[in-house]
């Protein structure tokens, strides 16, 4: 894996310079998150119960299924500067190497293997569309939706072989079915353990 490299205009770069300026001095309540979409900086108010529990349910399973080189991140920013986007995912799967050799609270979203996004119900666009282009945009591999408040019911979609700012679905599920996630991951995520409220 490697860093995806992006020519940029100066003038881009000013702007992405304040923005992450403006994301590094943002205060929030404790548990809120702040992040950078489509050039916006947004704060998100802290998830529900069973948003929490899905995290860790899914956290749980990678641990289980991961070789002891990558780590499963829960608070790790990752940028996207060219999409103007700094998000910090529910889980990201980045190898250990990448985080340690960072000094600051953010890495190149390119570094990742898996994105994860649980949906809340404020905010679920964002994870479906802005977010889904930004982590193909950068190259990440596979992305995991978990969408809690889709339309038809509650789904988990796995994304991936990204191309510009588009991922194709590989696999989309109802709450209940088993889901694969492939190699280096090589797990069948049970969503039957997933709570529906």
């Amino acid at each position: 894996m490697s860093a995806l490299t992006v020519d940029r205009a100066p003038d881009h770069d000013r702007e992405w310079d304040g923005l992450v300026r403006i994301w590094e001095q943002t205060k929030a309540p404790v548990g809120c998150k702040v992040e950078i979409i489509e050039g916006i900086v947004t704060v998100s108010r802290p998830p529900d119960g069973p948003h929490c529990l899905i995290v860790e349910k899914i956290h749980r399973r990678l641990c289980a299924a991961l070789s002891d080189e990558w780590g499963i991140y829960r608070t790790l920013g990752t940028e996207i500067p060219f999409r103007n986007g700094l998000y910090v995912p529910d889980l990201a799967v980045v190898p250990d190497a990448v985080v340690r050799g960072e000094q600051g609270r953010r890495i190149p979203a390119s570094a990742a293997e898996l994105m994860v996004e649980v949906t809340s119900k404020c905010n679920a666009s964002h994870d479906r569309i802005a977010k889904a282009a930004g982590y193909a945009r950068a190259g990440v591999p596979l992305y995991l939706l978990v969408d809690r408040w889709a339309p038809g019911g509650p789904t988990i979609t796995l994304y991936g072989e990204p191309a510009g700012d588009v991922y194709r679905v590989l696999q989309a599920v109802k709450f209940g079915d088993g889901l694969a996630l492939p190699a280096p991951i090589d797990l069948l995520l049970d969503t039957g353990i997933f709570p529906t409220g």
